[in-house]
């Protein structure tokens, strides 16, 4: 808890705050939002896109989409592939003056387990009637981002979470969606941080590469502290 007149900085936030974050939420699509994002680690994006559709109630799991747009770069001469930092075309040789741009859509699905408290939150919500349309599905919360990020810093305001920091760069920040999702990622690696527990959070995240989700062991772990310690030790004098 902060001290009067002092302000403490964290780099993530403790399971307990997320308690107190969901606390102070003022309706059941709220503290759903933070049960979700908290609890499958999931991108807010990925919340967001949820439908009713997605939720298996009988097997307990969630069905997550990530859809993601990359832009592509062609060499006009000859069509091949290009880098942003391409001065010349590696097949043809020409400068690079004018190239050929377009999307890709890069879509990956996986399928999550939620526990049962979550789960029956979503059951309670989805009987309640509160979805939205969206083409043949209901999305579960029918809020864009914005919308989003700001049901959580309300909420964090009102449960007097502390400002976050940035470990690798110093930058303080406010409670985010995202924070929710390193929250997920810190605690798991807390419980498990073994190799095949790095690898099942990696699958959860959703991650493409290992170090990604490695760079949370750095952050949960206290090995550097205990063994710095333990040079100073009285005994080892």
């Amino acid at each position: 808890m902060p001290t009067e007149g002092k302000l403490i900085v964290k780099t993530y936030l403790e399971r307990e705050e997320i308690d107190r974050l969901s606390d102070s939420t003022g309706c059941l699509r709220d503290r759903l939002l933070v049960l979700l994002l908290f609890r499958l680690g999931c991108r807010v994006s990925e919340a967001l896109g949820l439908t009713v559709d997605d939720i298996d109630f009988r097997h307990g799991t969630v069905r997550i989409e990530h859809l993601k747009f990359r832009t592509k770069l062609d060499c006009s001469s000859c069509g091949a592939r290009l880098g942003k930092s391409h001065t010349y075309c590696p097949k043809c040789g020409q400068t690079v003056d004018k190239t050929l741009t377009g999307e890709r859509q890069h879509r990956r699905m996986r399928t999550l387990h939620i526990d049962a408290e979550t789960l029956a939150l979503l059951r309670e919500y989805v009987d309640s009637g509160n979805k939205a349309n969206k083409g043949d599905g209901k999305l579960i919360f029918g809020i864009n981002r914005h919308r989003a990020w700001q049901i959580i810093r309300d909420c964090a305001a009102r449960a007097g979470l502390p400002k976050l920091v940035n470990p690798e760069t110093g930058r303080e920040y406010g409670v985010s969606p995202h924070r929710l999702r390193d929250a997920f990622a810190v605690h798991a690696m807390r419980v498990d941080d073994s190799g095949d527990g790095l690898r099942l959070l990696q699958e959860q995240l959703g991650h493409t590469s290992f170090n990604t989700t490695a760079r949370y062991r750095k952050i949960a772990g206290s090995e550097l502290k205990q063994w710095y310690e333990r040079l100073w030790r009285k005994d080892r004098q």
